[in-house]
């Protein structure tokens, strides 16, 4: 389905909304959304330590950088008791959160992530929007230059793109209830972005935003995002340096003169004990402060 077709498919008040809106639309290069839980300050915390900037260099890459960096949660099952007031008080301090209208839960993640874009594409105008987890390690500047690469294209979905097996036993860990819509037994989905990083154009943002209240959900967020954008003229991108390994992967590419966008472990769909080793992931596969990092590049205009 065309963008502009499902525009038109929206009552004339609504569009005379959008239209009077817009310009209040905050402009920015990329908008990164971490995917994180109540459980996980300490992850927060050893991310602000590592990739993320902090109070006023927060700022400062948004205004200078048109990088907006934001952890994304949703409320607690009871609204406005402990885990809300802690977060409350976090958010206070570091002011580097987006809150979302939704009920945490890991079995929700996929209605999470389709409001994580309706709410981003609401707030900023930007020409890519990344979804990632908070136990990953950046490097920003490589995100940025990579996303660049193809900021003339419409329609982009860049990622690690993979095809695993649709898993018809209850009682797995990636369980698909719908098993039976991918056909015989054994079959694997569709290619998709693995989700522990991804990224998608503006046009797709809108898409999911305009199209929300129907776009199916499937048990696995990633196999959810990758079945919304199946049927329509898509750039799948297959960039393999958004999935390198912790040490020593990512440490030999930076010693070779390839940095990677974003590294984690395969086998715990992050890095294994993140808070104990971000910060040595950091060290070894961080871009540091030469040529290409997000301070020196030029992106935004």
């Amino acid at each position: 389905m065309e963008l502009t077709a499902a525009k038109t498919s929206k009552s004339s008040s609504q569009l005379s909304l959008e239209r009077s809106t817009n310009h209040s639309l905050q402009k920015a290069f990329v908008v990164i959304g971490i995917n994180t839980a109540f459980s996980s300050r300490k992850r927060r915390d050893s991310v602000r330590e590592t990739w993320m900037p902090k109070g006023n260099k927060l700022n400062e890459l948004e205004k200078e950088k048109g990088i907006v960096i934001r952890f994304v949660i949703g409320h607690s099952a009871r609204p406005g008791g402990f885990l809300d007031k802690a977060l409350d008080s976090e958010e206070e301090e570091y002011k580097d959160f987006l809150r979302l209208n939704h009920v945490e839960g890991y079995h929700q993640l996929s209605t999470k992530t389709r409001l994580y874009f309706s709410t981003a594409v609401a707030i900023w105008d930007a020409e890519f929007y990344v979804k990632v987890d908070d136990d990953v390690h950046v490097n920003l500047g490589m995100l940025a230059t990579t996303l660049a690469k193809y900021r003339s294209k419409p329609r982009i979905y860049v990622g690690c793109m993979k095809s695993g097996p649709v898993l018809s036993q209850k009682g797995e860990k990636y369980h698909e209830p719908e098993y039976w819509k991918f056909g015989e037994e054994g079959n694997k989905y569709f290619r998709h972005a693995t989700g522990q990083i991804y990224a998608i154009s503006k046009d797709l943002a809108s898409y999911i935003s305009i199209n929300s209240p129907i776009l199916h959900r499937y048990a696995n967020e990633d196999v959810s995002l990758g079945s919304w954008f199946i049927g329509l003229e898509v750039e799948h991108v297959d960039e393999h340096s958004m999935c390198c390994g912790t040490p020593p992967d990512c440490e030999w590419k930076a010693q070779a003169g390839n940095i990677c966008v974003a590294s984690f472990d395969w086998g715990c769909s992050g890095i294994c004990k993140s808070v104990e080793r971000m910060k040595r992931v950091h060290n070894s596969c961080g871009e540091g402060e030469g040529e290409g990092s997000v301070w020196k590049i030029d992106v935004f205009n």
